[in-house]
């Protein structure tokens, strides 16, 4: 059996998955379990624009509205969580330009975070 892969929290995204309902926790939290065993959930998708799909998005929905966890599965043996939000867009399904700027900044940081950590040795 595979070992799992670790998760690496990048800026709030630890922090904000907290503040969600212990519901929307659980649906996010089982879909980030899956990815730790190199399994991925129903509900996600290749978010566009990344190259190569190796940026994933969960998306979960409760009676209060959209959430979604964005990953890098980049690395074999390491989740980087991107970010987690509640989606309030109400133009699509499309990811609001502020969210996607985020998650472009979060994966910057963790590439170098990975560089530090893996590469360096």
């Amino acid at each position: 059996m595979k070992e799992r892969k670790k998760i690496i929290w990048i800026g709030s995204s630890k922090k904000d998955l907290l503040a969600l309902s212990k519901e929307v926790q659980g649906m996010l939290g089982y879909g980030l379990n899956l990815a730790q065993q190199g399994l991925r959930d129903t509900d996600t998708k290749i978010l566009k624009g990344f190259g190569g799909g190796s940026v994933i998005e969960i998306i979960k929905s409760d009676p209060c509205g959209t959430y979604r966890a964005v990953y890098s599965i980049r690395f074999e043996d390491v989740i980087y969580v991107l970010h987690i939000f509640q989606k309030k867009s109400k133009a699509g399904i499309a990811t609001p330009k502020t969210d996607i700027d985020l998650i472009k900044n979060r994966l910057k940081d963790a590439l170098k975070i990975h560089r530090e950590l893996y590469e360096s040795s």
